[in-house]
């Protein structure tokens, strides 16, 4: 399993429709995690996908966060993506909080 280095990613809304959708009333923190490698910043636990043509354990891809309070994920989740290197499979987990 290969491992992507972390490259944060930042929000820069294009339009102000878009702007207003981000941000959150009660939490400050909540929508910051996006990101293209590194570690998953799991919410409720490891949920590594397997490949389903060669049944081994799946490269962490990025993760896409929360927008705001109008386009949330359950309580603040998270979309975490997963790619086989080898069959360029993908799978994808979302984690509530």
């Amino acid at each position: 399993m290969n491992k992507i280095p972390e490259i944060p990613l930042v929000m820069n809304p294009m339009t102000p429709e878009a702007r207003g959708v981000i941000g959150f009333k009660w939490n400050d923190e909540a929508g910051k995690g996006h990101k293209i490698g590194g570690e998953p910043g799991w919410i409720q636990g490891d949920e590594t996908p397997e490949c389903s043509q060669c049944f081994t354990g799946m490269t962490f891809y990025g993760q896409l966060d929360c927008l705001g309070d109008e386009v949330a994920l359950g309580d603040c989740g998270r979309i975490f993506v997963f790619v086989c290197m080898d069959c360029l499979n993908t799978q994808s987990v979302l984690q509530c909080g």
